[in-house]
């Protein structure tokens, strides 16, 4: 899959770029700007409205999907055309030279096939997850020519999320299997020529190691601006399209319109496969290689390019990036640490060259970035085959690595100090702080919830593995009560208790979801007043004037930043909906209904609750029902051998 990604991205770059030389960025950073500038500008534009095109054919595909799901189960045909579009995504956000990679796509397109073979295969979790595992230790290993990685990489970020790294053996000899194969294929497709040329590693003397260290932490660093970066612009297209109007599908012309402009500067900022890596790498020894001024600039120029094409909606990865970025913070540590060292002891020759800097700072950005240190270790590793690189390697990316999560777990900290004088959304109803869970960020797009237990219970895991195979439509409840915005909160809870409801949705005039107010709302309301409903007139009145559309929960805060109201789809499995509950100590979650036209794409119109109690009393009826299955199976299989027996 990668092979074949990485030839629709040289087609498709040979015909946009057509009678560049291979060397790309260095040679359009030679040429007058009066005779490339349209190039430059048009070319990463045209991208993004064909991605822009093709993200509005996938919404439509998408709502025919979830309507054919709804009316019954079978085989999903639309299923396989998904990876197969986002493929002509990735190929054409990168063949027009957006700032991204193809390792991310690749991946994601391994996974989305072993998802499909799931599905014909039998409903097996652990055969599931061996698939995908091995999806995405292809993508790896194709992508790079590392078998070894590409393992690793499927541990990391497959099986270890799961909480599967106990899996059967057949696991682990698929993700070996398709490792090795994935590779043997891309070195017969796309020749056995490595990813990109790497210079002889050379350690000067054990005193060099501070250096690498502290290249560490710097690479840590710039991994938090990065991601911090790519949320941003997230944010920000996510708010041109709601406060301008503008669709979605515009996005990603933008994001290439803006990558253009930066490359009118910076052309080194636009893909050209590890061409440019391998001109950072070659820093001091070419005379087309930039210079350690310019690389702290392109260093620079690329992370604002990369976090603008990401949040804009094209499609692509941020490993080849997150290299790009390494390698030149790598070269310009290196040579400002050689020249710093001459300077204060001249003729000294302690410092290694700025590429063996280069080599250090691509693996350690690699593992800060997407979190992966082991990938990034083996992978670098494989490619350079010199023990000497281990120890240095090791001490940069496990420095690399502490860097963003002692700064997240800091902001995390200080959220979780200030959750209960903010208001949320949550219940009067308690629940057992046995397990807890944390946001954290995946590739900067977007958010994952990450649901952290002790991983030492095997009923909790079962129970999870039973909850993968039901949906919210099996638990939820038809029987809630809806309220308009305008309703005061005297009559609302009036309807709370009439109706025997913990809670109540808030509906538009429109009957679109609003908010949710519970009792926790209102008690913090006549809280903030300073009395009690039953001994202060003033809090009486407030209740007879106040609207329930003033104090219910309209949306959650994470770090400081208000986002949407948690909600759920019929489809979505209880799994994942108890992650969503137990995260922010919630007992209930709105269900809503897929799909709706663009400018309405904030409401959501609802089609039940589901309750928290009701999810753990689904689980125990399938468990129940499993075991008298499993029971009636034992019992069958004794009469057949007492029969044969006879």
């Amino acid at each position: 899959m990668e092979s074949l990604l990485v030839s629709y991205v040289h087609v498709i770059h040979e015909w946009a770029w057509a009678g560049t030389p291979n060397e790309g960025a260095a040679w359009l950073r030679l040429q007058r700007l009066a005779d490339t500038w349209h190039r430059i500008l048009l070319v990463p534009v045209t991208g993004g409205v064909i991605v822009g095109m093709m993200h509005g054919l996938l919404e439509i595909l998408d709502q025919i999907k979830h309507s054919i799901s709804s009316e019954g189960e079978g085989f999903d045909l639309l299923a396989g055309v998904f990876p197969t579009l986002k493929a002509i995504q990735a190929a054409v956000t990168l063949g027009t030279g957006c700032s991204l990679g193809p390792e991310g796509p690749s991946v994601d397109i391994g996974k989305s096939c072993a998802n499909g073979c799931s599905v014909m295969m039998e409903n097996n979790r652990e055969r599931k997850i061996a698939l995908v595992a091995a999806g995405a230790a292809a993508g790896i290993a194709s992508g790079f020519n590392a078998a070894v990685a590409g393992c690793f990489f499927a541990i990391e970020t497959v099986l270890r999320p799961l909480r599967a790294e106990n899996s059967p053996p057949f696991t682990t000899a698929m993700i070996i299997l398709a490792s090795v194969v994935s590779s043997t294929v891309s070195n017969v497709v796309l020749g056995e020529k490595q990813a990109f040329t790497v210079p002889k590693y050379d350690l000067k003397s054990a005193a060099e190691l501070p250096l690498y260290l502290i290249l560490g932490m710097l690479c840590g660093v710039v991994s938090v601006v990065f991601t911090r970066l790519v949320t941003w612009f997230d944010k920000a297209f996510e708010f041109i399209k709601i406060k301008f109007g503008v669709p979605a599908v515009v996005c990603p012309a933008l994001g290439g319109l803006g990558a253009g402009i930066i490359a009118l500067k910076y052309p080194g900022i636009l893909y050209w496969g590890f061409t440019n890596v391998n001109e950072i790498l070659k820093t001091g020894k070419s005379a087309s290689a930039p210079g350690i001024w310019l690389l702290a600039q392109l260093a620079a120029a690329k992370v604002v390019a990369t976090a603008l094409c990401k949040g804009s909606g094209l499609v692509g990865g941020l490993y080849a990036p997150s290299l790009m970025i390494g390698a030149a913070v790598g070269a310009v540590f290196g040579g400002v640490a050689a020249e710093l060292v001459n300077s204060a002891i001249p003729g000294s020759a302690a410092v290694a060259q700025p590429q063996a800097y280069a080599l250090v700072g691509m693996a350690a950005t690699l593992a800060s970035v997407c979190s992966v240190p082991l990938t990034s270790v083996l992978l670098l590793f494989e490619l350079t085959k010199d023990y000497m690189i281990l120890l240095p390697l090791m001490g940069a990316v496990g420095l690399a690595i502490w860097v963003p999560s002692v700064t997240f777990q800091s902001r995390e900290t200080e959220a979780s100090d200030t959750r209960n004088s903010t208001r949320g959304y949550s219940t009067v109803l308690p629940i057992d702080d046995q397990n807890k869970a944390s946001w954290r960020p995946t590739d900067g797009h977007e958010l994952e919830l990450s649901f952290v237990g002790n991983g030492e219970n095997p009923e909790a895991i079962d129970d999870d593995i039973i909850l993968d195979d039901l949906k919210v439509s099996q638990a939820m409840s038809k029987s809630y009560v809806k309220v308009p915005v305008t309703l005061t909160l005297k009559d609302a809870i009036k309807s709370m208790y009439d109706n025997q409801q913990y809670c109540v949705l808030v509906v538009d005039t429109e009957d679109f979801l609003e908010g949710i107010l519970t009792y926790g709302d209102i008690k913090r309301f006549l809280s903030a007043k300073g009395g009690n409903a039953s001994e202060n007139d003033s809090s009486l009145q407030e209740l007879n004037t106040c609207l329930v559309s003033s104090i219910c929960t309209r949306g959650i805060s994470y770090r400081g930043q208000e986002c949407g109201l948690l909600t759920c789809y019929p489809d979505t499995d209880l799994a994942t909906a108890k992650k969503l509950m137990e995260a922010k100590g919630i007992k209930q979650l709105p269900v809503v209904k897929r799909g709706g036209d663009f400018q309405r794409k904030r409401k959501r119109r609802i089609v039940a609750i589901l309750y928290y109690d009701s999810l753990w009393s689904r689980l125990r009826e399938e468990i129940n029902h499993r075991k008298l299955v499993y029971q009636q199976r034992e019992e069958g299989k004794l009469e057949e051998m007492t029969a044969n027996g006879h």
